[in-house]
């Protein structure tokens, strides 16, 4: 079920809400969890019920391996071995499980391609979330492991992992950090705050996705679609276009997850905190999917040693964290690459801070946007060679295409015709309109402030807040009024 769908807007979020805290009045506080639980589990079904085996499989597996690891927390002084092979056995259900489903068929396809076989394709439809409760699960089994979380009944361990704004696409939430929220009884009461801040973000969220991302999404897509002919001009306005269709579909993704979450009165990690206004790479992933990056650095980079070792080994750990961090989001060459780019960069900085080096912010900022955006030309492409292909067409290898760019006569006479010439041309690869667009939320992103932090400034909720949610929610239902839903780009990881 898509945020951004009528039914879930409409239907599904109002009468879970009401559900809840009349609940929570009526009966015992376990009556309103299981509530939760149970309409946790309808969300995630209602594309494919059948994957809801598989999901529940996952919870009860890492449960019970969970439960095992807390309950050898006594012997593990005396038998660590016991210990680290419990630790041992979850991880590599979760990564079998990831790896079955998502890199079975990748790794198949290489092999015949390498030895010539022809080993058939499974053809396994990637279970939704999948990789966001795997990496969440492996989080908790490590903690406990490391005896950093505390015991839980099953019911709110499958809240933890199910809880359904943050269950498709993130964040990546620590058991730590969830659980105390969920057994809270301050938090089974309704908080009027909460519901006008969670209301707040979730129609900002709203906005950017169904009238921003989408908007973007069809320039980029086009341009894509043809991107062996893409001139200078097109090939720009294409990228330009993905680059920021991904940071405001993210963006509204993570809005909507934030301000779902406090309806409930629950607060997640901030997962996005305007990261093209990063001014290096190191900042950059300060800032993006700040709950992956967090992960990456805890379990794997510092596991391998982090920064620790010696120069050689550290270079090493921060490319092998961020190689694995492409291949995190997609079984396919182009992800590889991406990964292997950002690696490349974050060992270039290490080198430059090493050198003691320094670097003006307007110059640090224009860099790491440029190499964000030609990055993710790779991370957007269906294959290597359509990558190449927008990159040469970026380059002007195939023609500028500036002779009917820009509507010069705009900038000395805004009358009638030349207005309607705009108009007409808004919806072309490359057009008048697409070049707007580009430029009012590039601005945007650049220098607006951050929405979580409009809607969590911890002030109140004061009437332009209300005006805003009001507004951003009208746009986008009247947008959306007899189109489908797309779905969130982080959906298809």
């Amino acid at each position: 079920m898509l945020f951004n769908s009528t039914v879930y807007i409409f239907a599904f979020l109002p009468v879970v809400f009401v559900g809840y805290f009349l609940l929570q009045r009526l009966a015992p506080p376990l009556v309103a969890k299981l509530w939760l639980v149970g309409a946790s589990l309808y969300f995630y079904g209602y594309w494919n019920p059948k994957y809801l085996l598989l999901i529940l499989a996952s919870i009860a597996v890492n449960y019970a391996i969970g439960r095992a690891l807390h309950r050898t927390r006594l012997l593990a002084a005396e038998q660590p071995h016991t210990h680290r092979a419990l630790l041992t056995v979850g991880v590599l259900f979760n990564l079998g499980l990831l790896g079955w489903f998502k890199y079975a068929d990748f790794l198949i396809g290489n092999v015949n391609l390498v030895l010539g076989s022809e080993v058939p394709l499974l053809h396994l439809v990637l279970p939704l979330a999948i990789s966001f409760f795997t990496f969440q699960q492996i989080a908790y089994l490590v903690d406990c492991y490391r005896y950093d979380t505390q015991e839980y009944d099953f019911v709110s361990y499958c809240l933890f992992v199910c809880f359904f704004p943050q269950l498709i696409a993130g964040p990546i939430v620590h058991h730590r950090e969830m659980m105390p929220q969920f057994v809270s009884r301050a938090n089974t009461r309704i908080h009027w705050h909460n519901i006008g801040s969670g209301v707040l973000i979730f129609c900002i969220g709203l906005f950017k996705k169904v009238v921003i991302a989408d908007t973007f999404a069809l320039w980029a897509n086009q341009g894509y679609a043809n991107a062996g002919n893409l001139d200078l001009l097109e090939a720009w306005a294409t990228s330009l276009s993905y680059t920021f269709q991904l940071y405001y579909d993210f963006s509204g993704y993570t809005d909507m997850a934030i301000g779902a979450a406090l309806l409930f009165n629950i607060r997640l990690p901030l997962n996005f905190n305007s990261p093209y206004k990063a001014t290096s790479i190191q900042d950059f992933w300060r800032r993006w999917h700040m709950t992956l990056s967090r992960w990456l650095r805890d379990y794997v980079y510092i596991a391998l040693g982090g920064n620790r070792v010696m120069s050689v080994r550290l270079y090493f750990n921060l490319m092998a964290t961020f190689i694995l961090g492409g291949l995190w989001h997609g079984a396919g060459w182009t992800f590889v690459l991406w990964g292997t780019l950002h690696g490349v960069a974050l060992c270039l900085h290490r080198l430059w801070q090493q050198l003691g080096l320094r670097m003006p912010a307007l110059a640090g900022w224009l860099l790491t946007f440029i190499f964000v955006h030609i990055t993710w030309v790779f991370f957007r492409a269906e294959d290597v060679p359509t990558a190449l292909a927008v990159l040469r067409g970026m380059a002007g290898l195939n023609g500028p295409g500036l002779a009917e760019a820009l509507p010069w006569q705009a900038l000395v006479a805004l009358d009638a015709d030349t207005l309607w010439a705009l108009y007409d041309d808004w919806g072309s690869l490359g057009g008048h309109g697409n070049l707007m667009f580009i430029a009012l939320f590039a601005l945007l992103a650049f220098t607006a402030h951050n929405s979580n932090a409009i809607a969590l400034d911890g002030r109140g909720f004061r009437l332009w807040h209300a005006v805003l949610a009001a507004s951003a929610l009208f746009a986008a239902i009247v947008l959306s009024i007899g189109s489908n839903a797309p779905e969130f780009l982080y959906f298809n990881f």
